[in-house]
């Protein structure tokens, strides 16, 4: 019974936005469109690897979604490597980002897909193998 990952985020979207999320994660940040299930809803599944990690589903009901709405979702992460690569290729695209540096070292890249959803890169290559993590939150609900 035990969860073992998360397997997927799933972003449900018209049609339109779905394309440009599509073109997003994959033109800009490397993913790849790769197969999915058969389903009667319009959509793909985005993989880093073999990995399907993001599923594109688009919205069906007469009224169009609201974008910008993200109740208690705040952001996607990934993990990544060479950030000099990554900030030239957002450039290239024009794309607002900010950085910041971690506490343990690790340095971050953090931006908007095309729908407003927060997209988190971590470039673990700077983290400092020293440093000790504290506990967070509650200590009665520590792993």
């Amino acid at each position: 019974m035990p969860l073992t990952e998360i397997n997927h985020v799933n972003f449900r979207s018209d049609r339109d936005t779905m394309h440009k999320l599509r073109d997003f994660y994959c033109d800009v940040l490397g993913l790849t469109v790769g197969k999915r299930v058969a389903s009667t809803t319009y959509g793909y599944w985005l993989y880093i690897g073999n990995n399907d990690v993001i599923h594109l589903a688009e919205y069906k009901t007469a009224e169009a979604p609201k974008l910008h709405v993200h109740g208690t979702f705040d952001h996607v992460s990934f993990t990544c490597t060479d950030m000099p690569e990554m900030e030239a290729r957002l450039k290239s695209y024009s794309l607002e980002y900010t950085t910041r540096t971690l506490a343990n070292g690790i340095q971050q890249i953090n931006l908007r897909d095309p729908a407003g959803n927060g997209v988190e890169l971590n470039f673990e290559e700077y983290a400092d193998p020293d440093y000790e993590m504290r506990p967070s939150g509650d200590p009665s609900k520590q792993a």
